[in-house]
């Protein structure tokens, strides 16, 4: 009985799961699994990183799984004028919006909607709609249906 637990000490001792961070050398933490962990993104500077995880198995095998991901602490900003790789030429009109709230016991509502204007397809809806409700007034607006029951 008691060798079956040196040897079980032994296994899970070899079994070790190292977490790194975009493409560092030295991991951030190592744990024995399993194991569950809190990421403090406040420590990580805005954009896009990569979460790699490296697995060794008892039998010292490598499992290696990456995770992309996106970090963005600091205020959202929106950007309406102008699209990544677009082609512009002469003058531009471009409005720019950040929000973002570092207190969440209070919402600021002052700059937190991006003025954007009406789709096409609301227009189209719009516009559709006003030509039926005139195609009915035209068609059912004749005397006969106006008698009074009186």
């Amino acid at each position: 009985m008691k060798k079956k637990n040196i040897i079980d000490d032994q296994i899970d001792g070899s079994r070790i799961i190292k977490v790194f961070l975009d493409d560092e050398t030295r991991p951030f933490s190592e744990f024995r699994p399993p194991v569950k962990f809190v990421l403090d993104t406040t420590k990580i500077p805005d954009g896009k990183h990569k979460l790699k995880i490296v697995a060794k198995s008892s039998n010292n095998v490598e499992g290696v799984k990456e995770i992309p991901f996106e970090v963005r602490n600091g205020p959202e900003i929106v950007v309406v004028g102008l699209k990544p790789g677009e082609l512009v030429d002469n003058q531009v009109a471009i409005t720019l919006n950040a929000y973002g709230s570092e207190r969440k016991d209070e919402f600021v509502v002052t700059g937190s909607e991006t003025p954007k204007g009406i789709p096409a397809w609301v227009w189209a809806l719009m516009i559709a709609f006003i030509g039926f409700a005139l195609f009915y007034f035209i068609m059912y607006s004749t005397p006969e249906f106006y008698r009074s029951f009186f």
